[in-house]
């Protein structure tokens, strides 16, 4: 998803039926006009589909265009940061998932964190990184190339001060995942004054398909956050894990359409990784079919309102899984530098080694390289699909098992909230 701003000024200086198409009027002031045109000639080379989410959006909240424009201008310079690195043998991945912490306050059951030791590692055997360490990650990171950072958990508003990281490093987007359960009254303030952040709050469909899977009260709260950042001037979305329990639900553009309505501009349909006693969680390839079809029909609008990702779908665009340094890489809450967040291997901590040590490393270099190890089988996530023979050839390098000694297989039991 490299580059999720754009602003496209095509659609704002032509004529009228460009109006009719944005179903808004153009700006008045004609500064702003050209700070919208300014952002499009930056980053014009980025994905077509953006403009006819992003410049309605910041159309509606013209206080976020300096931020917008600073976020493009970013883009520019880690871009040519990227090749550079790249040039000298080192591959900088656009974007960096930090799982920020292990607590949640929540019990979904199949939680991928829990099913590779992410909320099942022991604080006291294995420390986690304070808000200090997050912020050199951050910095050492951005210095790379490094233009976005994922926010993910457990639930990142458990870690008390995590707003203070993106209000510190105002040049880099952050996108953050959560339940929408655990953001006080200091958090939504924080977030107000926050103009290069975004928002995603997780359901799984209609309050049934919510609560039963994350707990009772979950969507009601969910979507009152949802509104309580959306009156704040804050960029928000929808994530939904897809499970055979929903996607019929999503299959249907109607019910798509009937929460975006209430959410904001960006969807993330991510399906759910079938591991353990979970592997109930495969879905069909008919039914996998008919969600892909619905989401590019509503990705593909001429008016459409929405942004949205699918994965693992949507990267066959780049050739594959994007993972170990392609398109993205993860921490996890103890440090320790993975793939991605649903792999469990790792041969550097950020405590004892760079951020740059971990993007060179040999197991990044040998995922990459072997392009099978990257190859879905027909299974949301690559690296779960190949897992035993990444196991065996990590091993080669000295990687080790993080979070848990042992992946955890979890079957965690929605709880009911307050």
């Amino acid at each position: 998803m490299e580059g999720t701003i754009q602003a496209a000024g095509s659609y704002l200086s032509m004529n009228a039926n460009v109006t009719a198409m944005t179903e808004l009027p153009l700006p008045r002031s004609e500064a702003l006009l050209q700070r919208i045109l300014g952002i499009h000639s930056m980053v014009e080379n980025l994905d077509p589909n953006l403009p006819r989410v992003f410049v309605r959006w910041a159309i509606r909240h013209p206080r976020h265009l300096p931020a917008l424009i600073r976020l493009a201008r970013a883009h520019q310079q880690t871009s040519r940061a990227r090749d550079l690195a790249l040039e000298n043998g080192m591959q900088v991945p656009p974007f960096l998932i930090l799982s920020v912490t292990s607590l949640c306050n929540l019990r979904c059951a199949g939680c991928y964190a829990g099913a590779v030791g992410i909320t099942a590692c022991s604080p006291e055997a294995r420390p986690p990184l304070t808000l200090d360490a997050w912020r050199r990650v951050i910095e050492e990171a951005s210095a790379l190339g490094v233009v976005a950072f994922v926010i993910a958990g457990g639930e990142p508003f458990m870690l008390p001060g995590v707003t203070s990281l993106f209000r510190q490093f105002s040049d880099r987007l952050f996108l953050v995942f959560t339940n929408g359960t655990a953001i006080e009254d200091s958090d939504f303030q924080a977030l107000k004054r926050c103009r290069n952040t975004a928002v995603v709050v997780s359901v799984e469909g209609d309050r049934e398909l919510t609560d039963e899977r994350r707990g009772s009260g979950v969507y009601e709260r969910a979507l009152r956050t949802l509104d309580r950042l959306k009156a704040a001037g804050v960029l928000t979305g929808l994530s939904v894990t897809i499970s055979p329990a929903n996607i019929d639900y999503w299959s249907q553009e109607r019910n798509i359409d009937a929460l975006l309505a209430r959410s904001g501009p960006l969807a993330f349909f991510i399906e759910q990784i079938p591991t353990g006693e979970n592997k109930s969680a495969a879905i069909p390839a008919e039914q996998r079919a008919r969600l892909r079809a619905t989401v590019l029909r509503v990705r593909n609008r001429a008016t459409g309102g929405a942004y949205l990702i699918h994965s693992p779908d949507d990267e066959e665009f780049f050739g594959g899984c994007v993972s170990a340094g392609r398109g993205f890489a993860h921490v996890t809450p103890t440090g320790d530098v993975t793939a991605c967040p649903f792999s469990a291997l790792a041969t550097h901590n950020v405590s004892t080694a760079t951020v740059s040590q971990a993007f060179a490393s040999s197991f990044f270099t040998m995922i990459r390289d072997n392009g099978p190890m990257l190859e879905t089988h027909d299974h949301p996530c690559s690296l779960f699909a190949n897992a035993g023979k990444l196991e065996s050839m990590a091993k080669t390098l000295g990687a080790y098992r993080t979070g848990a000694s042992e992946p955890a297989i979890v079957r965690l039991a929605p709880q009911t909230l307050p």
